[in-house]
């Protein structure tokens, strides 16, 4: 080989090398700063319930001593407990709050759990399981926008032309109504024994810490799980039975006014007739009294007093105090 051509020989090398090198460069880009690494979805905890962050907060601020964790079949509930302040209890009060309501609920609930045990009574509040959603009762969403249904011209001559059958449209209207009835009677059920199942731990709970008679105390709606408990679920341990503002759930039934003649224990009936609703149904609550023969009902009334909701409540307590030392 002549001394030109090797000497020509690298300038050739590389000019076949050159070609090769860019093409690897540009299948495999060199990653940007700006790149960002692919994220990954992240699986959000279900948000707790009402119960559960109620029963939270409550662990914070109460006292160790006065939790108790109670079950009631496959559920672990809290209830706040306070025994009586004397050798010999004169019994328990068991209290039911109403509904969205803690076991020291501010209003009722709570000072009546702290004020009885200074005159005899242990008292143990519970906390009530979340109230059923009424799903049925929900108006369907509408739909999307771009999911609108095309306009009647678009459709096909044929199908313009039909019209629904009457019959058959009321008869699947009925049918879905049914099925929705059902479903919601199910729902009711099954919260109605959750919270029975809850009213017999704490009942159970009364009588293994020695007290004597058990009273069951119910504020607002608890007022009606109370007495449908009384009525459906008596317990012998169950001696006597206080309502504090009564109300209907408004969905449960039978109501408290069909419940009240089947109660055969001693039962006292707190209202504030300054109200003109719950003066209403007090008053309804009276003359079903006295319509059953030896009912054993009596009314308190409750006045309202302006600006001062600690000397009312001082009043329910003297109330209430009072009538169980009546009976």
């Amino acid at each position: 080989m002549s001394y030109t051509i090797r000497a020509m020989f690298p300038a050739i090398c590389l000019t076949l090398i050159l070609p090769c090198s860019q093409i690897a460069m540009a299948a495999d880009p060199a990653p940007t700063k700006d790149a960002k690494p692919a994220e990954t979805p992240v699986e959000r905890a279900a948000l707790p319930s009402r119960s559960q962050e109620d029963a939270l907060a409550l662990e914070r601020s109460v006292p160790q001593a006065e939790q108790q964790q109670l079950q009631a079949g496959d559920d672990s509930f809290l209830a706040l407990w306070k025994p009586a302040n004397i050798d010999e209890p004169k019994g328990a009060v068991v209290i039911v709050p109403g509904a969205d309501e803690s076991p020291d609920w501010p209003n009722t609930v709570g000072p009546l759990r702290r004020k009885l045990p200074d005159v005899g009574w242990s008292s143990l509040s519970l906390s009530m399981p979340d109230a059923y959603n009424d799903v049925f009762a929900r108006a369907a969403d509408p739909a999307p926008a771009g999911d609108k249904a095309p306009a009647d011209k678009d459709k096909p001559k044929d199908a313009q032309a039909k019209t629904p059958d009457p019959a058959a449209s009321a008869e699947a209207d009925a049918a879905a109504a049914a099925e929705q009835a059902a479903a919601q009677a199910e729902l009711a059920k099954a919260n109605a024994e959750k919270i029975f199942a809850r009213i017999d731990s704490a009942v159970a709970f009364a009588q293994q810490n020695k007290a004597r008679t058990v009273v069951l105390l119910g504020h607002g709606t608890g007022a009606y799980w109370a007495a449908r408990y009384m009525s459906e679920h008596a317990s012998p341990a169950v001696q006597k039975l206080v309502m504090v503002t009564a109300v209907d759930t408004g969905k449960d039934t039978p109501t408290l006014l069909e419940l009240l003649p089947t109660l055969k224990v001693a039962t006292a009936d707190f209202v504030n007739k300054e109200r003109t609703v719950a003066r209403q149904q007090a008053q309804d609550r009276l003359d079903a009294s006295k319509r059953v023969k030896n009912a054993r009902f009596t009314q308190v009334a409750l006045s309202t007093i302006a600006g001062n909701p600690a000397m009312e409540q001082d009043q329910l307590f003297r109330r209430v105090r009072g009538w169980l030392e009546s009976q």
